[in-house]
């Protein structure tokens, strides 16, 4: 990208990010919360390495990616681009075991959780990462709930999560922050998201630490904020039609 495709870039991204932080906010003093209580999690796949490099510099510090094999290369090229910005990962996507030795290579927190077999992987590499001197704190992590029972989706039933969240807090290199969920296909957002906010209230009684609720995306954020989402996680509003991957 030549110095004046950078520039028109940022000037594109800066003018996305305005808009969604518009929202945002007007979504907050709406259901009567703070701004600060909502924070942005920016969702960079399949864009370069240099579009999240220019949301860093806007000051954006939470990126997300839902594939290991595109986000490990491209948290590797944002700290070289920025080695001063420490931007934090989040893994958002669907994650098999045998993928979390990468993952906790480069993602501070996973909130895509949904069993006791991926807790347990995670907790293991998060293990063996410490131990070589790769990480230095817990990886923090979201169970992911199915508000609609479809397992191509992932997540975990509802009437699980209090089992699972047990689980996770007897895993050394895990902490249980919350939870997280995608808003079903064709059906009430604001149904889906009061679901969710019943079952973070219950979570939170045995686990009052676990205060997250990631929900909302570019065409639901405001009905997500209504109902406590803390993290809303936007791609397409921010970034524009999806793009090519970084190499």
């Amino acid at each position: 990208m030549t110095s004046g495709e950078s520039d028109v870039r940022r000037e594109e991204l800066a003018a996305s990010l305005a808009a969604i932080e518009d929202r945002i906010a007007a979504a907050c003093a709406a259901a009567g919360r703070a701004r600060d209580d909502v924070r942005l999690l920016a969702v960079t796949k399949t864009f370069p390495a240099s579009d999240a490099a220019l949301l860093v510099d806007l000051g954006l510090r939470y990126l997300a990616e839902n594939r290991d094999q595109e986000a490990g290369p491209k948290a590797l090229e944002v700290g070289r681009l920025r080695p001063d910005a420490a931007p934090r990962w989040h893994m958002v996507g669907s994650l098999q075991r045998n993928k979390a030795r990468s993952v906790v290579r480069w993602a501070a927190e996973v909130q895509s959780v949904d069993s006791v077999r991926l807790a347990d992987a995670l907790g293991r590499a998060a293990d063996t990462a410490r131990e070589a001197g790769e990480r230095s704190d817990p990886l923090d992590v979201l169970i992911q709930v199915s508000l609609d029972g479809d397992p191509a989706r992932g997540g975990t039933p509802p009437s699980d999560v209090a089992a699972l969240a047990d689980h996770i807090t007897h895993v050394g290199e895990l902490r249980l922050r919350g939870v997280m969920a995608v808003a079903p296909r064709e059906e009430d957002p604001g149904r889906a998201f009061a679901l969710l906010a019943q079952v973070s209230d219950r979570l939170r009684k045995d686990h009052p630490n676990a205060a997250e609720v990631s929900a909302g995306m570019s065409h639901d954020l405001e009905q997500a904020i209504t109902h406590g989402s803390t993290c809303v996680r936007v791609g397409t509003a921010l970034l524009g039609g999806r793009g090519l991957a970084s190499p």
